[in-house]
């Protein structure tokens, strides 16, 4: 399968909803799941959805898999580092567990020269020093208003507006069978938003760029005396039945994952499922990943929570440990 990268440039605000639930807080990573999601009901635009959801959900195996989207400034891809080499060992000045962002370069060999980079606080990036942070984080004000009885309910949301050179980047591996209608679904939620408060025109980014993602991540001699390699996940996982995950080695954490159905069938809350997040590092021979159903007892139909793995090879020596 190819391995692509996503670049989008935001036109506008974005949201992607804070596990928290508040809306006066707002998450810097647009996670695998959710974009996910906004495929599908792209997807569905097209006629394609039950061929889609049979093909990715219902399928032992996924055909198309999606990394979460992180940002970029300039040249610069920011990712969650592995957690067996992060923080760094031996670094003095740099208060580098604040940074849940890190460029890429450093990400994969580390930090030579410390006074080189610096640690945004509001966005929790690591930068080159002196640098712009790749987004801000604003509240609109709105209010909803009662049509029925004109009461009106004033409220904040908390929204990512990113600078004029930044935006989000992410992967997909996908066959070539579906290549041609992801990016088309892509496309389609370019111009119709991604995330929260789409209503509103926030979401929106200019034409999608996409580009062999291959040299990105060369591939590592993380081999061993089981077969297991070292594993760093770039999305969200569900583990499937059939992943050897040695639990016992690796260094991961995980996530409670919920939100709100958006169907014709109505708008519900999802039952919660825990998942390994971006940045942790499993030992397994190969992760494959699953779509969970999370759909409420007795709703009209499944709603999946797609928990596929993307997951590149890192050394595997400080896992193993």
């Amino acid at each position: 399968m190819a391995l692509l990268e996503i670049r989008l440039r935001p036109t506008g605000p974005w949201r992607a909803g804070q596990r928290t639930g508040d809306r006066e807080r707002v998450d810097g990573v647009y996670h695998s799941d959710a974009l996910y999601s906004a495929v599908t009901l792209a997807m569905n635009s097209f006629g394609w959805m039950e061929e889609w959801l049979a093909a990715t959900a219902g399928a032992s195996a996924s055909p198309v898999r999606f990394s979460s989207l992180f940002p970029y400034a300039g040249s610069s891809r920011l990712i969650p580092p592995p957690r067996t080499s992060w923080p760094p060992a031996g670094v003095g000045k740099l208060y580098t567990k604040g940074a849940k962002l890190v460029p890429l370069e450093v990400a994969r060999q580390g930090i030579s020269d410390e006074s080189r980079w610096s640690v945004d606080g509001a966005s929790e990036c690591l930068l080159p020093s002196g640098a712009s942070a790749p987004f801000e984080v604003s509240l609109r004000s709105a209010a909803a208003v009662d049509r029925l009885t004109g009461s009106v309910e004033p409220h904040r949301t908390a929204c990512l507006e990113f600078a004029p050179k930044a935006g989000l980047w992410g992967l997909m591996e996908t066959d070539s069978d579906w290549e041609p209608r992801v990016k088309s679904a892509l496309r389609l939620l370019a111009d119709s938003g991604f995330g929260g408060e789409r209503s509103r025109g926030w979401g929106r980014a200019a034409e999608p760029e996409f580009q062999d993602a291959s040299k990105l991540f060369p591939a590592e001699n993380s081999s061993s005396e089981n077969s297991n390699k070292a594993w760093w996940l770039l999305s969200l996982y569900s583990p499937h039945a059939d992943d050897a995950v040695d639990w016992t080695k690796g260094d991961y954490a995980s996530v409670t994952r919920g939100g709100w159905t958006d169907s014709p069938s109505g708008a519900v809350k999802k039952k919660q499922v825990r998942m390994i997040e971006e940045g942790s590092v499993l030992m397994a021979a190969s992760l494959k990943g699953r779509a969970v159903d999370v759909s409420p007892d007795a709703f009209a139909h499944p709603v999946w929570r797609a928990g596929f793995a993307l997951a590149v090879p890192v050394p595997v020596f400080g896992a193993a440990q």
